[in-house]
């Protein structure tokens, strides 16, 4: 079993395709190695799955965005099923950035669609955002939700790879799952999530800055606990068979929160980090930034009900995991 993962040197890929290599499936990664944050940290996990698994494991540098490049990477390549994890990151960053956004989600998820379709993989795992909800106050969030106010180009994009992909599904009967990540965090995060600039703030005694002075929720979840939700959908492809999916879809297409099912506030998140790390944060209290949201919550009974989907992982054990992980990167 071969399955490709694009932003394979990501968070969420690097540590998808270590548990498909573990239990002995083959991985052909891509990913484009791009600077949104500091590639060495790209590099190392990439180095890790190498060093673990050999030649299980293929990798190829390229931009999913250019058809002709990607074209030649996969020209021959053999992969059963897709998990698209690869995109361009972070609601902040695309009021700075749009073309990134537009080119890497919408440009770049349309080539996965075409690759799906014409190499007719079993399934097509790709990642949404709870970004979608956007304006949305009714809590949790449900994927019966209406999701037609993003706050953040970001959250548009993310919105829009769901319709996308409903029409692929329709077309041309590829079965896809569209995934709804909510605030994830673990060993070897990106630097900017709130767990690490936290962290890192903490340990060198600057200002943890806290946007709408602090009042702040969010449903975190730790990474292990993802990647079993990642590989249970996988594993388990929607039937075409004209039923109802969750999300709305009768095609081979379903939507799903994968979350920790509870919001928890970040001025406890801050607290857990400051008894992990043995020091004081310092809090600066700073106004609600544009295209965030105040709280997040993630309604997982679909993914619970299909899939057995159930976090394991509390998040006073998770955050002293990421900080014992965090001390041994940077040797702190």
């Amino acid at each position: 079993m071969t399955t490709l993962i694009t932003g394979v040197a990501g968070f969420i890929g690097m540590h998808v395709a270590d548990r498909l290599l573990a239990r002995g499936d083959h991985i052909f990664g891509i990913d484009n190695l791009n600077n949104y944050y500091d590639p060495a940290l790209k590099h190392a996990r990439l180095t890790q799955l190498s060093e673990r698994y050999g030649d299980a494991f293929v990798f190829a540098a390229v931009d999913f965005a250019d058809m002709a490049a990607l074209g030649i990477v996969l020209h021959g390549a053999r992969f059963d099923r897709i998990v698209h994890l690869g995109a361009q990151a972070g609601v902040r960053y695309s009021i700075e950035n749009p073309a990134a956004y537009a080119q890497s989600n919408l440009v770049g998820h349309v080539n996965m669609l075409e690759i799906a379709r014409h190499a007719g993989v079993a399934q097509m795992v790709y990642a949404s955002s709870s970004s979608v909800y956007g304006g949305n106050t009714s809590l949790p969030f449900r994927v019966e939700d209406r999701v037609e106010r993003p706050l953040s180009l970001y959250a548009a994009t993310k919105r829009a790879d769901e319709l996308i992909s409903e029409s692929y599904a329709h077309l041309y009967r590829v079965p896809m799952t569209g995934l709804r990540f909510f605030t994830v965090y673990g060993p070897w995060g990106r630097p900017d999530m709130a767990m690490w600039i936290f962290t890192k703030a903490i340990l060198a005694g600057e200002p943890i800055p806290l946007f709408n002075h602090g009042r702040m929720e969010r449903d975190f979840t730790y990474i292990d606990d993802i990647v079993s939700g990642v590989v249970a959908c996988l594993d388990t492809p929607p039937a075409d068979d004209g039923t109802e999916k969750p999300g709305g879809s009768r095609a081979p297409h379903r939507l799903f929160n994968i979350g920790n099912n509870r919001s928890e506030r970040l001025g406890a998140v801050i607290d857990l980090l400051e008894a992990a790390i043995g020091r004081t944060a310092v809090r600066d209290n700073l106004p609600m930034q544009p295209g965030d949201v105040e709280r997040t919550f993630a309604d997982i009974d679909p993914i619970r009900d299909a899939l057995g989907f159930a976090p394991t992982t509390a998040i006073d054990v998770g955050v002293p995991r990421f900080v014992e992980w965090y001390r041994a990167y940077h040797r702190r």
